[in-house]
């Protein structure tokens, strides 16, 4: 969990607190934070009052998980030496390849080309 810059802050549209999602899953908070330490989420300090924080667009509110393909994405990100900044600017910057961001193609269920570009980065 680290501190979020105001650059990488500006690039993620939404965010989320913890106690949001476990609502959102319907889970006790304690659940939504071992996922963070299993490393299947990312969460930051951001805001006044420092709460932890976790992209929106990591959540599927529908069927109440982590976007498919998140986890193994962040996985490889973190095998290629990237820390949880690099990882959030990468994400959710725009890829004209894709279109749009990494994050928005998890999110429409294009995990197999994001990995692809995760992949590409450890060459």
């Amino acid at each position: 969990m680290t501190e979020i810059d105001a650059k990488i802050d500006a690039l993620v549209p939404a965010w989320l607190t913890l106690p949001d999602i476990a609502e959102k899953f319907g889970v006790e908070v304690t659940r939504v934070r071992q996922l963070v330490r299993e490393g299947q989420l990312i969460a930051v300090r951001r805001g006044e009052n420092r709460a932890l924080h976790v992209p929106a667009a990591f959540i599927d509110v529908d069927e109440q998980k982590v976007v498919k393909g998140l986890s193994g994405t962040l996985t490889l990100l973190r095998d290629d030496g990237f820390n949880d900044e690099e990882i959030l600017e990468w994400l959710f910057t725009p890829d004209e390849s894709l279109p749009g961001t990494p994050a928005q193609a998890l999110s429409e269920n294009r995990g197999t080309e994001v990995k692809r570009r995760a992949q590409a980065l450890a060459v």
